[in-house]
């Protein structure tokens, strides 16, 4: 079981502002491109049927909380820590890191809640549905001492 997934990365200079730093919006794409390399580390897609049912993932909340900025070609990392598994949801953290010389510096923190879905193609309409079980056993919360 999985409760937690890591990936790094170099800042581009597309998401950096006019005064050189990551836009603060880019912190949210950010998170959903950890999020989903967490789902495919697990065999896994935020987009795709199980058991013959089309899911996917829409959020139900985000929100980031920044220290420190990031500036163009910084190498950082974005650490995903599943706080709460519900029977509909999930809670991740996603801890945001610079890689300097001196180990890593926190530099912002976010927190995205994910309900699973069906998703209907014939009205395209979605409705909240149990974690598929196939889904539910790969994923499970992390330890407390992992957010600090």
């Amino acid at each position: 079981m999985a409760d937690r997934f890591c990936v790094t990365r170099r800042v581009e200079f597309s998401e950096t502002d006019m005064a050189g730093i990551v836009h603060f919006a880019q912190f949210f794409r950010y998170m959903e491109a950890a999020e989903h390399a967490f789902f495919r580390s697990l065999g896994l897609s935020v987009h795709a049927t199980v058991d013959g049912v089309t899911i996917g993932w829409p959020r139900v909340s985000a929100s980031c909380d920044y220290k420190a900025p990031l500036r163009f070609e910084d190498e950082f990392e974005v650490r995903v820590l599943v706080k709460a598994k519900g029977d509909k949801t999930l809670t991740c953290v996603h801890v945001f890191s610079k890689l300097a010389d001196g180990g890593p510096v926190e530099v912002a923190r976010g927190e995205l809640t994910l309900i699973c879905a069906e998703l209907n193609e014939t009205d395209k309409t979605m409705r909240a549905i149990a974690i598929p079980e196939t889904i539910d056993r790969l994923i499970e919360p992390a330890p407390a001492e992992a957010f600090e």
